[in-house]
């Protein structure tokens, strides 16, 4: 209330001295005498009144989920099925049951799905698999698929 007496005063000074305010700008001397804070709000509403209601608010870019891989594993007739398991546990992080079940599928069906993960987590763990075959003699593969 005292905030919206004070302006009253100011434009009834402004008024009596240089007519009444319309759209013109009081001058620099009164503009200085409304607090800080009024002459925010009297921007904003300025900045309204230009640009209409239509005033864009900014939107927050939606987070795109990574897309995720899975890794696969590809049977073979020379690496033994304790490197697979030893492979699975160490770099894939499984249990030994699920392991050996994992293991299994390779050896049966010809390829198992050793996880799902982002891509390039999913690479990395392809070129681990990769290296620690290479490292210990053995021909197992690894590769990535779209989940």
């Amino acid at each position: 209330m005292e905030a919206q007496s004070r302006i009253g005063r100011i434009e009834a000074i402004f008024a009596e001295y240089w007519g009444p305010i319309g759209d013109r700008r009081p001058p620099l001397i009164l503009r200085l005498a409304v607090p800080a804070r009024i002459r925010q709000h009297s921007r904003m509403a300025d900045e309204r009144r230009q640009f209409g209601e239509a005033v864009k608010e900014r939107v927050a870019p939606k987070q795109q989920e990574p897309t995720l891989c899975k890794v696969l594993l590809i049977n073979d007739d020379y690496t033994t099925m304790e490197f697979v398991v030893q492979v699975l546990e160490t770099i894939f992080g499984k249990s030994p049951a699920e392991a050996y079940r994992v293991m299994m599928q390779v050896h049966i069906h010809g390829l198992g799905v050793a996880g799902v993960y982002p891509w390039e987590v999913a690479e990395t763990k392809v070129a681990a698999v990769t290296s620690s075959a290479r490292d210990a003699g053995f021909p197992l593969r690894a590769t990535i698929e779209e989940a």
